[in-house]
């Protein structure tokens, strides 16, 4: 059975800041004979897929990620030092279209054990709605990779435990390709923790099921799936950047939305400035309020891990939604 492992941001740091030269020198081809110490060196783009290696590796993996604790994963710029070391690696899961840089890195590493997680579920368009875009049209900058970003395709799916379960049973699969000497191992561990996610499910499906308003209003429109799995209705005061700012048009909208949908809250979120947010809820007279997306975990989270975190979010949103 597995039990969850609870990160300390201290340590996650310490880890990351020696970069990728705690990989072994094993090449790609030997990723069943793991790295020096018989373990399967895995790299792992960011928090939602150094989780799942975590949790369904276990004891077989060691785990590196690329996104030190506290760094907003779509501006990530890596070093020579990291992308080199990226083909030393015996696997690679990262989410094509979070993170830019990494995409390049990943492709130049050709590294055999390399798993995309959009591959393992189903992307949807919530590009198409105001505020709901995924990128920067408005500055004219590229974001994200060629075919996903036209179609706007949203990646952000481990916030829908549903679908973050559907990444989970794949990622497993792949380890038990890449591993078949303790494929058994991380069978047990991917069940247990499709488990934890059915129950999270449950909560969110129980806990939004009777509330006072379905609309609520984020600086980061990170939430679409989550939303849609739920009934709610996401309002975006800005993009998939956690940093940019409206446009005065979105912000007029945002107060006419307000208005209408009785929202109470305005959310903002741990990694990026709560400025827009605490300005904009105080020209409509609304409570602010922390949902996590969840892309790394640091001190400022309300939780060790992704399955705390998603349970404080939950809560969170019953308190600014009207939950009875």
């Amino acid at each position: 059975m597995n039990v969850r492992r609870l990160i300390p941001t201290a340590a996650v740091a310490g880890a990351v800041a020696l970069g990728l030269t705690t990989l072994s020198a094993c090449s790609s081809s030997d990723a069943a004979e793991g790295g020096s110490d018989g373990k399967l060196d895995v790299v792992a783009s960011f928090y939602p897929m150094q989780f799942l290696a975590q949790e369904i590796g276990g004891s077989h993996v060691s785990v590196t990620t690329l996104t030190k604790p506290g760094t907003e994963p779509h501006d990530l710029e890596l070093s020579p030092r990291q992308t080199g070391g990226l083909s030393d690696a015996d696997y690679i899961l990262f989410l094509k279209g979070v993170q830019p840089a990494v995409d390049d890195a990943v492709e130049q590493a050709g590294v055999k054990n390399t798993v995309d997680a959009a591959k393992l579920t189903t992307l949807e368009n919530h590009g198409s709605e105001v505020g709901h875009h995924h990128g920067h049209e408005e500055e004219g900058e590229e974001h994200g990779h060629e075919g996903e970003e036209e179609a706007g395709l949203d990646p952000h799916i481990w916030l829908d435990p549903v679908k973050y379960a559907e990444v989970a049973e794949g990622v497993g699969k792949s380890l038990e390709k890449a591993d078949p000497d303790h494929a058994a191992d991380y069978r047990e561990n991917t069940d247990a923790l499709v488990t934890e996610l059915n129950a999270l499910d449950t909560a969110y499906r129980t806990g939004l099921k009777d509330t006072a308003t379905k609309t609520f209003i984020t600086t980061h429109s990170a939430f679409g799936y989550l939303a849609e799995r739920y009934g709610l209705t996401q309002e975006g005061i800005a993009g998939i950047d956690p940093e940019a700012e409206p446009s005065p048009a979105r912000i007029d909208e945002i107060h006419s939305v307000a208005e209408k949908s009785k929202a109470t809250t305005v959310f903002f979120e741990t990694l990026a400035s709560d400025k827009t947010a605490r300005t904009l809820a105080k020209d409509l007279g609304l409570r602010t309020g922390v949902l996590d997306p969840l892309e790394g975990i640091t001190n400022k989270s309300a939780g060790a891990d992704y399955i705390e975190v998603m349970k404080s979010n939950l809560t969170a949103l019953q308190k600014a939604l009207g939950a009875k």
